[in-house]
């Protein structure tokens, strides 16, 4: 049991170790100007723009089925009123952010971690080193400014359509009015809370794009090895998500 305990204590802080140096390599290179353009583009439509339809349809019943639950039990107490704020805090303080981020994570962090793993197993990296060709810049950086670009403006789509799918559900219920519903949302919401849902949208692109960088970068050999390091990529993603969420959501509110 100690022999497992410490091997995964010098496991965790050998990937930490890497994972930041990487880091430091990647922001380096950045403030550099090195940053292939049409590479960072293409990343952005590939990461960016295809993973639309599954953050609207996410963010849409999302909205809907919080709007559903939380309808019932604020008119039992009277406070009709108070649903559009309620429900636009709730989305845009935390899970329009947090769920569009794992929902990206699945599909986002499984893509880096597999291209790269694949180019890693079959010496392709190797290959655009004998080129003199920067892994890290060549790779990298484009899905890094990709993500971090991208999964805000995703969030930002989704805290929209989310709380409009709140909106429909509460008024089709015939107990909510509009009016009453955008009003308090006008009243309750505050700059701070549509900001602070963007900026965990910017720490959530990074992250992705960093874990998925560096478990594609380590990936063994063979079929079996990509495989693994993919489901790796996406389970690390999703805990670290939720483990940085509670800290921003301290740090900002």
């Amino acid at each position: 049991m100690f022999y497992m305990l410490g091997n995964m204590f010098a496991t965790f802080f050998y990937e930490l170790g890497g994972i930041t140096l990487l880091v430091f390599e990647i922001f380096k290179k950045i403030f550099s100007g090195r940053i292939h353009l049409r590479n960072t583009i293409e990343q952005m439509i590939l990461l960016g723009i295809r993973s639309l339809p599954i953050t609207l349809i996410t963010a849409t019943f999302v909205g809907m089925v919080f709007a559903m639950q939380i309808v019932k039990e604020f008119l039992r107490f009277g406070a009709g009123k108070m649903i559009g704020g309620v429900l636009g805090i709730a989305l845009w303080r935390e899970l329009a952010p947090l769920l569009t981020g794992v929902v990206v994570a699945g599909r986002i962090g499984a893509a880096i971690s597999a291209e790269l793993g694949s180019m890693k197993v079959t010496e392709q990296i190797e290959a655009l080193e004998a080129l003199s060709q920067d892994p890290v810049e060549y790779l990298i950086i484009p899905r890094f400014i990709a993500c971090t670009v991208m999964l805000p403006l995703l969030v930002g789509i989704a805290d929209i359509i989310s709380f409009l799918g709140g909106f429909v559900v509460a008024v089709l219920s015939r107990r909510i009015n509009g009016f009453s519903y955008i009003d308090s949302a006008q009243a309750m919401l505050y700059p701070i809370d549509i900001w602070g849902g963007l900026i965990k949208g910017v720490f959530f692109g990074m992250l992705i794009a960093i874990i998925g960088s560096y478990m594609g970068l380590n990936a063994k050999a063979g079929a079996k090895g990509v495989g693994e390091i993919t489901t790796k990529a996406v389970v690390v993603s999703l805990v670290s998500i939720f483990i940085l969420n509670y800290f921003l959501s301290m740090m900002i509110w």
